[in-house]
């Protein structure tokens, strides 16, 4: 595992031991990315400058894939004690201290925000259990998600993409492999 593109291009990654933690493969983290660039509702604005949020963080290759990309700051949820250490060896790896936030708890339990919002935020939770909605929806009453947030999740092939996001909002739908990506808005 490996940051795709960026000032960290080719860095590796650590993977937490286990079976608890499922990091998303190299090239679905590059087909999302490509998706964001250059997407008619993303491109490059989603992510220079950005504040983004990696709920299920695990090792954090999203949320360092996007600071690599340009982003601003990027705020790590994980409560996983092998995945904490995983993720925090792999910021260290990528001298990412200073502009990374790491919460070593479950998003389901996030505290009120008191920074600004999140503008990307990405969701990687365990397969099948509909996570998804419940933490985008305590996130946003939490005041993480700013309104106009765009949303990413990756969630197992088997689940519908209509139990992960509103159907009307969907602005991308990939499957690769066992994978599915579902991108939307806030």
């Amino acid at each position: 595992m490996r940051i795709i593109a960026g000032a960290w291009r080719g860095r590796a990654l650590a993977a937490p031991a286990g079976l608890a933690t499922r990091p998303t493969a190299d090239r679905v983290r590059q087909a999302l990315f490509d998706m964001l660039m250059h997407a008619p509702w993303a491109g490059r604005a989603v992510l220079e400058g950005a504040v983004v949020l990696d709920a299920f963080a695990g090792s954090g290759a999203l949320g360092l894939e996007a600071l690599s990309r340009g982003a601003a700051h990027a705020v790590f949820f994980e409560h996983d004690r092998a995945a904490l250490a995983a993720l925090r060896a792999n910021i260290a790896a990528c001298g990412a201290g200073a502009c990374a936030e790491v919460l070593g708890q479950d998003v389901l339990r996030a505290p009120r925000r008191v920074g600004p919002p999140a503008g990307l935020a990405f969701f990687d939770p365990p397969y099948g259990q509909g996570l998804v909605q419940r933490s985008v929806n305590l996130l946003q009453a939490a005041s993480w998600l700013a309104p106009d947030c765009l949303l990413v999740a990756e969630a197992g092939r088997l689940d519908g993409p209509d139990t992960i996001a509103p159907p009307d909002r969907v602005l991308a739908h990939r499957v690769h492999g066992a994978a599915q990506l579902v991108i939307w808005r806030a």
